[in-house]
């Protein structure tokens, strides 16, 4: 599932973020700094400030996350997803990915589908605006 949830986010990146004039290195920077919005939403932190701060462990951020993080993760990934293909920019995502963090922290082995998550992203944005 995590699989599945992963490519629905990078797909989500190359549909509506990345202009296919740009190099692969130009590309590889805009992934990486998707990554780091759910680290940021996530971790509370970027994965170069997680190195910085533990330089002494090999790996990343998300080598060390335990199994609610990484389903929790996987759940943000679709979200972020819905927030990409909906036109929000990174600052308006990286205010609501936290938002989400608390529900799938309560329920961490909630795993719900794309297309779920979906309808209940856009039921919470609505009545956010209530």
């Amino acid at each position: 599932m995590e699989k599945i949830n992963y490519r629905i986010h990078t797909d989500a990146i190359k549909v509506n973020l990345i202009p296919p004039e740009l190099t692969p290195q130009q590309t590889s920077i805009i992934y990486a700094s998707e990554a780091d919005v759910l680290n940021m939403a996530l971790f509370g932190m970027t994965a170069k400030q997680w190195r910085g701060k533990n330089p002494d462990k090999k790996g990343n951020i998300r080598d060390y996350a335990s199994i609610n993080e990484l389903i929790c993760l996987s759940n943000m990934e679709n979200i972020n997803a819905v927030l990409i293909e909906d036109g929000l920019n990174q600052k308006e995502r990286l205010i609501k990915l936290p938002q989400f963090k608390a529900v799938f922290r309560i329920h961490p082995h909630l795993h719900i589908s794309f297309k779920v998550q979906s309808y209940v992203f856009k039921q919470f944005i609505y009545c956010q605006s209530i």
